[in-house]
Parts: structure tokens; C-alpha cells; sequence
């Protein structure tokens, strides 16, 4: 069975590209297109990893890591997230820092432009082992 991934991010260039990069490598590929959307695909997919995007309409990736420590999403809080949007890190984390008084614990961080060798090189450490394993097993 093929890993899970959530991808949240409201532009549409950027789902066609990580879809299509994922997909050709063996995740299957959720997509929501703003953050009331990913927290319900969270729920309803149970994925094994969140790319999220920071700056999306209606809730924002900052609203949905915020939920992702909520006690209603305890289910939900080990599953990595790598952030993956086009405001530098320090920015974020600063911003995050001052609205919560928390700090972001994100797998990982990537801007946009993000380089898909590296992109998928993440994703493969991060849940790529049990993916490859999986395939293997089902062959």
C-alpha cells in the first residue's frame, strides 16, 4: 500500500508539479486547497505526511500546524510536516513565534521555488523507506 501524503497549497502550478513528482514515485497524493480543507482531509485520509503551504485562503497553513498541536488533533500531531512556501523561514517562524508564543516544529522547511531532486530526496527520508518496502512486499 502506497504511502499517503497531504499536499495543502491553493496554487494550482505548484499541486500539478508535486503530484505529478510524488505520484511518479509511488505516494498517492491528497490534495486541499486551503486549510479548512487540509484539516478536514486530515481527518477523513489519516496521511502519513503534510506538505503544507503557509499562505493559502479562508484558514492558513499557520492555522492548520497551529491545530495540528490542538489536543482534538492528538490523533493527528506525530505525522511529519514539511512546509513548503514561498515566505523565508526566519519570517515564519517569527510570525508563528509571536501568535502562539510557540516555536514551529515542521519535519522540514523548503521555499518556493522548490528543487524536486530535493523535494523528493526529503520526502524519501522523511517516509520513503516504508514506502519502497511496501511496493516490494506487494510485488
Amino acid at each position: 500500500m502506497a504511502k499517503k501524503i497531504l499536499l495543502a497549497d491553493d496554487d494550482p502550478d505548484v499541486v500539478a508539479d508535486v503530484t505529478m513528482l510524488l505520484e511518479d514515485e509511488g505516494y498517492e497524493v491528497v490534495v486541499a486547497k486551503d486549510g479548512a480543507e487540509a484539516l478536514e482531509k486530515i481527518k477523513l485520509e489519516n496521511p502519513d505526511l503534510i506538505i503544507l503551504d503557509l499562505l493559502m485562503p479562508h484558514v492558513d497553513g499557520f492555522a492548520v500546524f497551529d491545530m495540528l498541536r490542538d489536543p482534538r488533533y492528538e490523533r493527528w500531531s506525530r505525522i511529519p510536516v514539511v512546509i513548503l512556501t514561498s515566505v523565508r523561514e526566519e519570517v515564519s517562524n517569527r510570525r508563528y513565534e509571536l501568535e502562539t508564543g510557540r516555536k514551529m516544529d515542521y519535519a522540514a522547511y523548503v521555499e518556493k521555488p522548490a528543487d524536486p531532486d530535493e523535494l523528493l530526496a526529503l520526502v524519501d527520508r522523511l517516509i520513503g523507506k516504508a514506502a519502497k518496502e511496501d511496493e516490494r512486499a506487494d510485488q
